[in-house]
């Protein structure tokens, strides 16, 4: 069978791979007592809260399960509306504000909106991998350019207009960024947006671990820059609702009708079960108790990371948000496979790929190494998930530090 030049352009996603050996481990060593410990997952370890779910039983009892308007229950809108002013201070009018089936569905709408063939995208290295998927199926080309820890591991507005070409249609950002954690400073976001609009260019944000923020200075949506910016935004990761495949877009008035049109033919509307539930989420025990949990992720940054720059996989920058740790394992490699003799040429240099099998057999602890998020640098870099407990965060830590020692 014939498959399409699209589709063998996608790159495989690396951490699928992790995740079939994983669970392979975790099937043997199952009962033991040393059972395999998740650190690779990038979804919050919490559930939809209470209210949420009462919310989809409700819905579902009263038979609120057709279709909704390919925008969205209106209702949800003026909702995600409210929150914004609520929570950061901006005005985004509810008739911009399109719901989609999960942020994956919103940022493939605005790529096969605004993204023609030939097209070039930038981006940072490293980056999410699955953005330059959805660049690529729209038939345009994404563009990554290396960033540095002095740099947040961010695009800057220079690098921006250095890289600025014939073909670039524009840059897509995330702030705060998986697998980084860190966000792009509100100032040098502005400088971005200044470059972009000069050029006649697009602003693609990825937004969807806004909720949780931990520092003052980045907690600000882009939104607040300027209208042209297009925001893409979930209610998996600071309303934990992965699962329920439910997330939202903001985009200019003008693109509007273009979004929705696209949207009926590819997705008819997000599940309606889903969105009857997310009117829950703005509920002031639900608010409150998502910031609980904001708080309870921010508790384990503060003593994961520091573990971590403790046993030499160092976190160049400490993640200002979502629940991920960047650390660098050069020093660890050369620790853990000291002596091996199918590393004793400059030809066989392991990285964080072979450092994350190594500790998945030897420790029973499942990480995300760097492969997946580009290509400059990220061999050094292993992505930890602290979306867990802090009895297995510190489970995890006692096994590195055994491994390590």
């Amino acid at each position: 069978m014939r498959v399409s030049a699209r589709a063998q352009r996608i790159q495989p996603f690396y951490v699928m791979e992790m995740a079939k050996t994983a669970g392979a481990i975790a099937r043997e060593a199952a009962g033991s007592e040393h059972p395999m410990v998740y650190m690779n997952v990038g979804e919050p370890d919490f559930t939809a809260p209470p209210l949420v779910q009462e919310a989809a039983e409700r819905a579902i009892r009263e038979g609120r399960t057709q279709y909704t308007q390919s925008m969205g229950l209106p209702e949800l809108r003026e909702r995600i509306s409210a929150w914004y002013a609520q929570r950061f201070g901006v005005q985004v009018p509810a008739r911009r504000i399109i719901v989609t089936a999960g942020a994956s569905a919103a940022l493939h709408l605005a790529c096969l909106a605004l993204i023609d063939a030939g097209d070039e995208i930038l981006m940072p290295d490293p980056s999410y991998p699955c953005n330059r998927q959805f660049v690529s199926m729209a038939e345009g080309r994404a563009v990554m350019i290396p960033s540095t820890a002095a740099e947040r591991f961010q695009l800057s507005a220079a690098k921006v207009q250095e890289a600025w070409g014939a073909h670039t249609r524009g840059v897509m950002l995330a702030s705060p960024s998986n697998p980084t954690g860190t966000s792009i400073h509100p100032d040098e976001l502005a400088r971005i947006q200044a470059v972009v609009t000069e050029r006649g260019g697009i602003t693609l944000i990825d937004e969807i671990y806004l909720g949780l923020s931990f520092d003052g200075a980045y907690s600000h949506s882009a939104l607040a820059l300027d209208d042209d910016i297009i925001s893409i935004n979930s209610f998996s990761k600071y309303f934990n609702m992965t699962g329920w495949r439910l997330g939202w877009l903001v985009v200019p008035d003008a693109l509007v009708p273009v979004i929705e049109q696209i949207a009926q033919h590819l997705f008819i509307c997000a599940s309606s079960v889903s969105q009857h539930a997310a009117l829950a989420c703005f509920e002031p025990a639900s608010l409150a108790e998502y910031e609980r949990r904001r708080a309870e992720f921010k508790a384990r940054r503060d003593w994961f990371v520091p573990q971590l720059n403790a046993l030499g996989l160092t976190v160049p920058v400490t993640p200002d948000g979502a629940f991920y740790a960047w650390a660098d394992c050069s020093a660890a490699c050369d620790k853990l496979f000291a002596g091996r003799s199918e590393y004793n040429s400059e030809m066989q240099t392991p990285g964080s790929w072979e450092f994350a099998f190594e500790l998945m057999k030897r420790a029973h602890l499942a990480v995300t190494p760097g492969r997946d998020f580009g290509h400059a640098d990220t061999a050094r870099y292993i992505r930890f998930s602290t979306a867990n407990s802090m009895a297995q965060l510190h489970t995890a830590i006692e096994r590195l530090r055994a491994v390590l020692a």
